[in-house]
């Protein structure tokens, strides 16, 4: 399948502010090419784990999204354009371009097996479905086999990392979790080997779908566990009416702070009492926004754990 690419390309400083216009307008899976070192311990990026760094320190960063091939060219640049306007009605964000091109969704898919490879997390061995087997697992507890697909979503990016240690530390048998933005089901994959008895995801983009059926899975986890829906829960009655309301022990999002502040005052409904809502995803100079949110919507703060730049803050419903 061919799809269209479209290239922002702006200084590194407006990345984080550029991917949230996009968010806004429905491009939520971006690529990100900066000049942040990428690796297991150094990985640059809002919603992709694995980005390969090809811009040389220049401090521009490329911020790219996908649309299907027939989508309007016109209609997508200009729509962008306006975005990029009204941004810069407010905030400094220096000199953008807007570029298109085209891209086969196998290349795409194939350049990322150039650039994960396996590594751990603690105890945990994370690995990619084309790695599996062979390799040392050692003293790990756990092994995922995690192929991100067009999804995103491999535990390698730092905000992933504090995701999984927050639901290792705090999930207990039997919890049910709500994981909201599951991209490729990392985290609910986490949570059922660490003793969940069942996730539900939500995800505004389609792709997640094979992404999540392939890692299931290759994890051996009982599809029924596993539930997911395609939409917003923050402002689709139909997708809150499918997650269930006081229903869970834990919710878990891992997404960059503008859009936590937006789902955060719905998580309360979705909480049984006493329930923890887990963070993630929030550069450290962006907690104020989070913890702002979360006290307007009734939720007790317990912890925060940092990572690099970036921060996971956890919650308690009262």
């Amino acid at each position: 399948m061919e799809w269209k690419k479209f290239t922002i390309t702006a200084p590194d400083t407006a990345e984080e502010l550029i991917c949230g216009m996009l968010a806004g307008m429905g491009y939520d899976s971006v690529e990100i090419e900066d000049s942040v070192p990428v690796g297991p311990e150094e990985s640059g990026g809002l919603f992709g784990d694995v980005v390969p760094d090809m811009t040389g320190g220049d401090g521009k960063a490329r911020i790219s999204f996908y649309t299907e091939a027939d989508a309007d060219s016109g209609d997508v640049t200009g729509q962008i354009r306006r975005g990029l306007l009204e941004l810069a009605s407010f905030a400094d964000i220096g000199a953008c371009s807007v570029a298109e091109s085209s891209t086969k969704e196998e290349d795409w898919i194939n350049n990322w097996k150039e650039h994960f490879h396996r590594f751990r997390v603690d105890d945990i061995v994370i690995e990619p479905t084309w790695e599996a087997g062979t390799g040392e697992y050692g003293d790990a507890a756990m092994v995922l086999r995690i192929d991100p697909g067009t999804a995103f979503g491999t535990g390698a990016h730092e905000s992933t990392q504090i995701a999984i240690r927050a639901l290792r530390k705090y999930l207990k048998p039997g919890d049910r979790v709500l994981d909201i933005g599951t991209g490729s089901g990392i985290l609910g994959i986490v949570s059922l080997k660490s003793g969940a008895e069942s996730v539900f995801g939500t995800d505004l983009d389609p792709n997640t779908i094979p992404a999540i059926e392939d890692n299931l899975a290759q994890n051996g986890i009982d599809r029924e566990k596993f539930t997911y829906v395609i939409g917003n829960i923050a402002d689709d009655p139909a997708v809150a009416g499918q997650a269930g309301f006081e229903s869970y022990d834990i919710t878990a999002a891992n997404i960059i702070a503008e859009i936590l502040t937006g789902i955060t005052p719905v998580v309360p409904r979705h909480l049984k009492k006493g329930g923890l809502y887990i963070t993630s995803g929030i550069l450290t100079e962006k907690e104020p926004l989070v913890l702002e949110a979360a006290e307007k919507a009734g939720l007790s703060y317990v912890e925060t754990i940092r990572m690099g730049e970036w921060s996971g803050i956890i919650f308690r419903k009262p």
